[in-house]
């Protein structure tokens, strides 16, 4: 293979995907530029061959080359919208799937699919939306940036994030405190004297045969609770070993709730047939409120966990 082919191939394959009006000007252009490039290597000593070599490598791969001469963008994002872009993924990303996953899962729960069919479905089709989420959106992106549209977010100095204070300032603390001691008075006062009134006598809404023993590991969880809160306000800032804790007791009164919901020991069953089966209302009514309570229970213990981890990571970073 002689340099003129090796030459003519590299221009060839550069000016191939460039508009046919504009071809023949870049196939001057650069066979000049080449030419004189490989002159100039020779007079520095160099083999002809090895100086159009060099020449020709240091210009790089013919498509990107005739991207420079077509001005075409070689990213699918790029800077403009690429902040905007990951925002707005990273929050679609945070809230769709786990809401597809969260409402498969009560539909499965609902139909008394089998627990296996309950998580694969439910998995399945969270990563679905998760793919979904991520595919559209950067085809939206994409579009935009090849149209040279505007998303119409701007920066301005409004933007910049307050100055951070404590992640547990003092009145978070004292709202805690009251209500993990409400809670606690709650639980005593409803098994001790219900304020519940149905058919002229008290009815408490906690099953009474939780007492003492899983009444016990409620309280427990709860003043551990509260006593996680002072210690993070004392540390003034969430770390690591904070969130460990705080999941470890999210997942304890999470097991502790489900336990009970499923075995249908939670609430009162004197209260539940007070208000549900002698009005006539039974069913799959009750085991629909069940799977509800423990769907709610389910993703308020996992907020809290993510709020934990969230406020820990964020603590390193400073």
């Amino acid at each position: 293979m002689t340099a003129i082919d090796l030459t003519q191939r590299y221009i060839a394959a550069t000016v191939s995907s460039l508009p046919a009006a504009s071809r023949e000007d870049v196939r001057a252009e650069l066979g000049t530029s080449i030419a004189d490039a490989i002159e100039s290597r020779i007079e520095q000593g160099e083999e002809r061959g090895a100086a159009e070599r060099a020449v020709l490598t240091d210009l790089g791969d013919p498509a990107r080359l005739a991207a420079g001469f077509a001005d075409l963008r070689l990213q699918l994002i790029g800077p403009r919208h690429y902040l905007t872009w990951r925002r707005l993924l990273i929050l679609l990303e945070s809230i769709v799937p786990a809401c597809a996953l969260v409402g498969v899962a009560l539909a499965q729960v609902l139909s008394e699919a089998p627990v296996g069919t309950v998580i694969g479905q439910s998995i399945s089709v969270a990563l679905t939306a998760a793919v979904h989420v991520a595919f559209w959106v950067t085809l939206v992106f994409a579009i935009l940036e090849r149209t040279d549209a505007e998303t119409g977010e701007e920066w301005t100095l409004e933007d910049l994030p307050e100055e951070r204070g404590p992640d547990l300032p003092l009145s978070d603390l004292i709202a805690s405190i009251v209500v993990g001691v409400l809670v606690i008075g709650a639980v005593l006062w409803d098994l001790a004297d219900p304020v519940v009134q149905l058919d002229d006598h008290a009815v408490s809404v906690l099953a009474p045969s939780l007492w003492p023993g899983w009444i016990a590991v409620l309280l427990g969880v709860v003043v551990l609770e509260v006593a996680l809160t002072v210690m993070v306000h004392r540390r003034g800032a969430w770390t690591t070993p904070f969130a460990v804790v705080n999941t470890a007791l999210s997942l304890v009164f999470l097991s502790w709730a489900l336990t009970l919901i499923a075995r249908g020991e939670l609430i009162n069953p004197e209260l539940v047939r007070l208000v549900l089966t002698d009005n006539g209302v039974g069913g799959d009514t009750p085991r629909i409120l069940a799977v509800l309570l423990a769907a709610g229970i389910a993703i308020s213990c996992a907020l809290d966990v993510a709020d934990g981890w969230r406020k820990a990571l964020r603590a390193r970073r400073v």
